[in-house]
């Protein structure tokens, strides 16, 4: 029966049929999108879907998972308006690469160390975005970005560099708690928990130097007879 076209034929019936599918849940899907109540991330591939589906980049984005992960930014304390990083060099130990360079900052009189980063490099042409970085900081410091979209004409765009400095990988807690909520809520419970440990520290000591007794005056001696 192939000889007579029919494989053809049906070869040509599951594209047609793929290609009144695509149609049926184009329209389907811009009628959910204009009767939902409020905007929603696109999400239009799935295995229930039916037809061509293609995602048009850029006009259209599919959402990043929370724990997506590419190059490392720094967290800027917007309360306190100073930089996370206390330049303590455990994010540049433990990465595998060795893509992160970090000068510490020096008083300018003692020559002394100051916890605060004077520079901070990394190279994102060799960063292979573990997240070990943001894994082992102890002050919550650096996280894993989501931008993703890092390419450029050197000609047309001179101050973008693959090597990003400190002035480029700062930014906002706020932008920090935008993209990584789940993240950001267990900082704030971390937070909340070590203000009230420290609170009840300092009630158990104030307490604890009330229940003193007060010292007794000391009687003057006796003159000589």
């Amino acid at each position: 029966m192939s000889l007579l076209g029919t494989g053809i034929l049906k070869g040509l019936g599951v594209t047609l049929r793929h290609f009144i599918n695509t149609y049926a849940e184009d329209l389907k899907y811009l009628i959910n999108k204009s009767a939902a109540p409020q905007p929603r991330p696109l999400r239009r591939q799935s295995p229930k879907n039916k037809g061509l589906v293609t995602v048009e980049y850029p006009k259209e984005r599919l959402p990043l998972p929370e724990n997506f992960r590419y190059v490392p930014f720094l967290v800027l304390d917007t309360e306190k308006q100073e930089e996370k990083c206390t330049s303590c060099g455990i994010c540049a130990k433990v990465c595998p690469p060795q893509c992160i360079w970090i000068v510490r900052t020096e008083d300018p009189v003692t020559k002394r160390p100051i916890p605060q980063p004077k520079e901070f490099y990394i190279d994102t042409t060799i960063c292979m975005n573990c997240g070990y970085c943001a894994e082992f900081c102890p002050f919550d410091a650096i996280k894993m970005d989501h931008d993703y979209e890092l390419s450029y004409y050197p000609e047309e765009q001179p101050h973008m560099r693959l090597v990003h400095d400190k002035a480029k990988l700062l930014k906002p807690d706020t932008y920090h708690a935008s993209i990584h909520p789940l993240d950001w809520q267990r900082e704030l419970a971390d937070r909340a928990a070590e203000e009230a440990k420290k609170k009840a520290a300092a009630e158990a000591k104030a307490k604890a130097e009330a229940a003193k007794p007060a010292p007794s005056a000391q009687q003057p001696p006796a003159s000589a007879a």
